[in-house]
């Protein structure tokens, strides 16, 4: 029988707790400092108690956070084996959620790890992707917060002028159009219309979008030179072939994919993106399907959606696709959309994996 050390780390702020033991043994507990120095004196303290065990193997987990995952990355570096949990998919009992405390977490992901290697249960692991695949998602989440940021102080603009009884004169045509600005930034300096106060709100919020819209360009630039690198280029230009798909949308699915090959049908595509409705079914009841489960990142099915509903408009098939669904249930359209958005990801994905295949393959 192998030896095994199994860690289960409760990772916090300021501090990390650890459930450790080897192989079926009772479970100690052992406090650490969040910061490097303590995640190496944990490093030190695992591989020393590997060695007095004649060379266990150390298997930490931890639930994925805010920290990301350099943490699984130190402790691969040093040697030991890591695996990083998704939260979502860790089941808790109604007391487990009313009394939730760091040992508590702690205990349950010792236990969870042990009974995967020991009993061969599942592990709700998720997919770590490697530095560069990380380092690429950063300006892709950059430009997508910039553009919410921007339809918020767009908001708030309409709001101001909501509330000081302003509409804009006929003939200025649609909001956020070229006449349109022009408009505001007349009203901004134009004491006859509007109020002091009113007037130095509406000055600062179009210097923020005059701002966001500057770092909006710069970002754009930045996705399009990540398209161009060899890494992405085969993938995402073939990507973009497809209606509705541009630079943007390609970049993003592209780096949250990371690596295409790690699925193996598309119902698991639909599933990572969190476009699978979830599922109801108890005893003698028949299998009920519920809301999408909307696990996976919420940014993607935005610009998933976006897409989709583009593909809608300008696609003829993936119009009739709609329309179709709809005409079942009109009271439903939002699950007809959900439903493009669901193909799309699909198809993308075929896609992209044959893209990476021949990539590949030329080494």
């Amino acid at each position: 029988m192998d030896n095994y050390i199994f860690v289960g780390c409760d990772s916090h702020e300021k501090t990390l707790v650890n459930k450790i033991a080897l192989n079926r043994e009772a479970a100690e507990t052992k406090r650490f400092a969040a910061d490097g120095e303590g995640r190496q004196k944990l490093i030190g303290y695992l591989k020393q108690k590997s060695k007095h065990a004649g060379g266990a193997k150390v298997i930490v987990v931890y639930e994925a956070s805010l920290r990301g995952f350099n943490f699984c990355d130190e402790l691969k570096m040093a040697g030991l084996e890591c695996h990083v949990l998704a939260p979502t998919r860790i089941e808790r009992s109604t007391k487990q959620k009313r009394h939730k405390n760091d040992d508590g977490d702690a205990d349950q992901l010792w236990d969870i790890v042990r009974s995967h290697y020991l009993a061969g249960t599942t592990i709700p692991a998720v997919w770590v992707p490697d530095k560069q695949t990380r380092d690429d998602r950063e300006p892709v989440r950059a430009r997508q917060d910039l553009t919410e940021k921007r339809t918020k102080v767009k908001t708030q603009v309409q709001m101001l002028l909501k509330r000081h009884g302003l509409e804009k004169p006929e003939g200025i045509g649609k909001n956020w159009t070229k006449r349109y600005g022009q408009w505001l930034l007349g009203l901004s300096q134009t004491r006859a219309v509007a109020t002091t106060g009113m007037r130095t709100a509406l000055r600062s919020l179009l210097r923020q979008l005059d701002f966001l819209e500057k770092e909006i360009q710069q970002l754009d630039q930045a996705l399009e030179d990540l398209a161009e690198t060899p890494r992405r280029k085969p993938i995402v230009e073939e990507l973009m072939k497809e209606k509705g798909v541009g630079v943007i949308m390609a970049s993003k699915y592209t780096t949250d994919i990371g690596d295409f090959t790690r699925f193996r049908r598309g119902r698991q595509v639909g599933a990572f993106f969190g476009l699978t409705p979830s599922s109801h079914e108890s005893g003698e009841h028949a299998d009920r399907k519920g809301h999408i489960t909307r696990e996976g990142s919420p940014s993607v099915r935005k610009i998933l959606c976006q897409a989709a509903w583009s593909r809608v408009q300008h696609d003829k098939h993936e119009r009739e696709f709609y329309l179709r669904l709809v005409a079942k249930n009109p009271k439903k359209k939002k699950i007809a959309l959900v439903a493009c958005m669901r193909r799309l990801a699909v198809r993308l994905w075929h896609v992209g994996l044959q893209a990476q295949l021949k990539m590949e393959a030329a080494g």
